[in-house]
């Protein structure tokens, strides 16, 4: 084999293993994005927007809300199902689950998927969200989000109360697309 051949096997073994590599990355979800729009329910007058977006091994969570209680903490989860017709939003079933795991404090590695942190809101009833989570990914997989819904509950979580953390009614509700 002369250098010239060696070159062009050399250099097409690197172009097969940046396009394995690149596929791999897109499997996993890298850069993609995913919103819901929530509209208010169980009489509250609570709407919000939240957006989802891949990065790296995180998902990076950011909403707006308004209608919430002035001045107060309500819980907010990735729900199963992404069916938000019930008036009280239970058509979207409990949290997202895939590892059968118990409820408890997102991220902990103790917690269901769709775990997340309290939505803390201001005293006009509004509240800008920023999360970075791990456990589930922008995607319609087994551990994908997109075709879920987003809730978020009258009361706060208390990340220990079985199944849901004790977080109250349903006040909004949005399928993630």
């Amino acid at each position: 084999m002369g250098m010239n051949q060696k070159q062009l096997l050399i250099a097409l073994t690197a172009v097969g293993v940046l396009s394995l590599l690149a596929c791999q990355s897109m499997e996993q979800g890298t850069g993609q994005k995913a919103s819901a729009s929530l509209e208010s329910k169980s009489g509250s007058q609570a709407k919000g927007e939240v957006n989802f977006v891949w990065q790296e091994n995180d998902v990076l969570i950011n909403g707006k809300f308004s209608g919430l209680k002035p001045n107060s903490e309500q819980g907010i989860h990735v729900h199963e199902k992404g069916d938000c017709s019930a008036p009280d939003a239970t058509s979207a079933g409990g949290h997202f689950n895939p590892e059968t795991k118990m409820h408890g404090v997102p991220d902990s590695g103790m917690n269901h998927a769709g775990d997340m942190p309290n939505i803390k809101s201001d005293a006009n009833g509004n509240a800008v969200y920023a999360a970075k989570l791990h456990g589930f990914a922008v995607n319609t997989g087994s551990n994908g989000i997109v075709g879920r819904a987003v809730v978020v509950h009258k009361d706060p979580d208390d990340y220990k109360t079985q199944p849901a953390g004790n977080s109250g009614p349903r006040i909004a509700c949005g399928v993630i697309k």
